[in-house]
């Protein structure tokens, strides 16, 4: 895994990913956006905790990535997870946000886009997240479409998630991945992840039954020169998936009041989570935490086959 000269000013990596990628372990990338916006303090900082030892525990290195001080970080360290989870001005990081953000030597939350960003940069193949942005409902009228979507299309990775993030359109998200060419790959199943649910109506391309054969898509794919990223969708745990009506009235509450409140772009995603969040009674939080520990350990189990 090497690295362009370029980019090393830009970089500062982590003891242990610099240990990691030195002895080509496996790497799994983690955004920082689900720390310093998607959760609550102090379950935040647990849940990242707790992915990165999933992470350990399955034989991989993880590499959270964050901007601190307009340094971009390849793995943090205990402080600097209590940094991400704690402080506040921490601005949401999207592709376009970066330059600015380093310029100004401030400090910024790592979305799915960013992530994608600094795993190419950094050299890794596999990124673990909670759900991907998608193409928002109404986007017809918006085009409100996430750039994850784009980064994902145009990087040679794979993202581990539950989904898009059920407060999207489903069905228009996998239309645009498939006019990519992005593959959408279902970890033991047919159907899309709906994030909070095990599933939704839609299908993915192929399911695929365990962690080597997602691993050997991945490679065929790159080694054959089909540029582009992969989408394993990994649906959340039975015990821990949240009933669907319930979630979808939460869903469409939430929507209508941000529509009349205004929100729109890279605040309508926080705005909306918190808002099912509240409408759920802190259920949606806890099945969250549950489908992002649960694609931290899928995606350790993919990463040790990738770096064969």
């Amino acid at each position: 895994m090497t690295i362009n000269k370029n980019y090393e000013k830009y970089l500062e990596f982590s003891d242990e990913v610099k240990k990691a990628k030195k002895e080509n372990k496996p790497i799994v990338a983690l955004e920082s956006t689900i720390i310093s916006h998607g959760m609550p303090y102090p379950k935040n900082l647990e849940t990242a905790k707790a992915c990165e030892d999933i992470i350990r525990k399955a034989g991989a290195v993880p590499a959270t990535t964050a901007i601190i001080n307009g340094k971009i970080k390849v793995g943090l360290s205990e402080e600097e997870l209590e940094f991400m989870a704690s402080s506040k001005g921490i601005i949401k990081t999207s592709s376009r946000d970066i330059p600015y953000i380093i310029a100004n030597k401030l400090n910024g939350g790592t979305t799915v886009a960013s992530t994608i960003i600094v795993s190419r940069l950094a050299g890794i193949k596999i990124f673990v997240t909670g759900g991907i942005g998608g193409v928002h409902r109404g986007a017809e009228k918006t085009f409100d479409i996430s750039r994850d979507l784009e980064e994902l299309a145009a990087n040679d990775i794979m993202i581990v998630c539950a989904g898009c993030k059920s407060i999207l359109d489903i069905g228009l998200t996998l239309e645009y991945l498939e006019t990519k060419g992005v593959s959408v790959l279902g970890y033991k199943t047919e159907k899309m992840p709906a994030f909070f649910t095990k599933s939704s109506q839609f299908k993915v391309d192929y399911k695929i039954n365990d962690p080597k054969e997602a691993a050997e898509i991945a490679k065929a794919k790159w080694n054959l020169d089909i540029k582009g990223g992969i989408l394993l969708a990994n649906p959340i745990p039975d015990e821990d998936s949240m009933d669907e009506q319930a979630i979808d009235k939460a869903i469409e509450d939430a929507l209508k009041e941000a529509e009349e409140k205004g929100i729109h772009g890279k605040e309508t995603t926080p705005y909306l989570l918190s808002k099912v969040l509240e409408e759920t009674k802190g259920k949606s939080l806890e099945a969250n935490i549950a489908l992002v520990k649960n694609n931290a350990k899928i995606g350790a189990e993919v990463a040790k086959y990738i770096y064969e």
